[in-house]
């Protein structure tokens, strides 16, 4: 695992950057795009939740399809976690701007929000924290495209928030999803969004092993069918919203001396922001620092802002659902909260800013 901090760029080659040269000018890509798109006429954007850059390179032997496709690396955003990239890639914007800042924000009542399950402790948050008041940006320049995704997101919380009031194409297997895809292509679509997140499920339970390895090679195959079946003038183009750490059972209690000044927790394992106590965010962040600066990089909310880990800008919004420090995790480890819990331990994870996390592909397949 290579320990470097590896930053958004956002002026370039990021994730935020992906999507609104597709649907605007598909003709006229920025020069990081892997090729160019002249000729088409429709356009497959596919996100592959997980996908990391690096996990990609190491598998590229035991792959047929994917290595097919034009390659490039380019970065996702801080923090390399789904709910806050995905919002990313539809809305084109950095997360100072949408405001989906984390996985796990606390709001301005003090509840914490699941931003995935759009829930608190109290349950359901849909109207709480109604999702068009919490990320108020348009999604894929208002185009309102058909958007392929599981049918159990469709009246999720997370979807309402970042796909707005786009065309939902439910799908229940793999299969149906490319199905619908081509369907969508048939119609005369110039564009679709599509989203699969088998990947990251089984990073997140198995880890990155041969069982992962076996996803990885499921997947190959299906973007190799769907790379075969594109009708002519179109084009595939597939990126993600973060890579993988496998942390196995690394899991990290945070210090008495560093809880001893936290009122709450939010965000998640690899990127764990603590809210101070009032008066004690100096206090905080040195113990922070003493004790976990061995395995995690300990950065203010101030500092972050200050190096436009979140963008060039940050709305006042989003810097409210800040913490006053992250434990940003720079060795394969997590840091635990008893409220960010789920049906099994995570062995594979992500949401911090080394390069197995930050670094993404895009690729891009054309019939022309």
């Amino acid at each position: 695992m290579n320990n470097d901090l590896v930053l958004p760029d956002y002026g370039g080659p990021c994730t935020t950057n992906v999507m609104r040269p597709l649907v605007v000018d598909p003709d006229h890509l920025p020069d990081w795009f892997p090729c160019s798109l002249e000729g088409v006429d429709q356009v497959v954007l596919l996100v592959l939740d997980g996908l990391g850059w690096n996990q990609l390179q190491d598998r590229l032997g035991m792959l047929s399809g994917l290595p097919r496709m034009a390659a490039s690396r380019i970065t996702t955003v801080a923090p390399t976690t789904t709910a806050t990239a995905l919002t990313s890639i539809s809305t084109g914007l950095p997360p100072g701007e949408h405001g989906l800042i984390g996985y796990r924000m606390l709001m301005d009542d003090s509840q914490v929000l699941n931003v995935l399950r759009w829930g608190t402790p109290r349950g359901d948050a849909r109207e709480t924290y109604p999702p068009e008041s919490v990320q108020t940006e348009v999604a894929f320049e208002a185009q309102r495209p058909p958007i392929v995704v599981r049918a159990e997101f469709r009246d999720s919380g997370f979807s309402r928030a970042h796909l707005g009031s786009c065309r939902h194409v439910p799908y229940r297997m793999p299969s149906t999803m490319v199905s619908e895809i081509l369907r969508q292509l048939d119609l005369g679509e110039p564009f679709v969004y599509a989203y699969y997140d088998g990947i990251d499920k089984v990073s997140h339970e198995y880890g990155l092993h041969e069982v992962f390895d076996a996803e990885m090679i499921f997947i190959d195959r299906m973007v190799e069918y769907l790379v075969d079946s594109l009708p002519r003038g179109a084009a595939l183009v597939i990126t993600a919203d973060h890579g993988q750490v496998d942390c196995g059972d690394n899991v990290i209690q945070p210090a008495p001396e560093v809880m001893s000044h936290v009122v709450a927790q939010s965000g998640e394992g690899r990127f764990r922001w603590l809210h101070a106590a009032p008066g004690a965010e100096s206090s905080l962040l040195a113990a922070a620092t003493e004790f976990h600066g061995d395995v995690a990089w300990v950065v203010s909310a101030e500092k972050m802002i200050d190096e436009e880990w979140f963008g060039p800008a940050v709305k006042p919004a989003a810097a409210a659902r800040l913490g006053d420090v992250a434990l940003v995790c720079s060795e394969p480890v997590a840091f635990e909260d008893p409220a960010d819990t789920g049906p099994f331990q995570l062995i594979g994870r992500h949401g911090s800013m080394t390069a197995d996390e930050v670094y993404v592909p895009l690729l891009i397949a054309r019939n022309i």
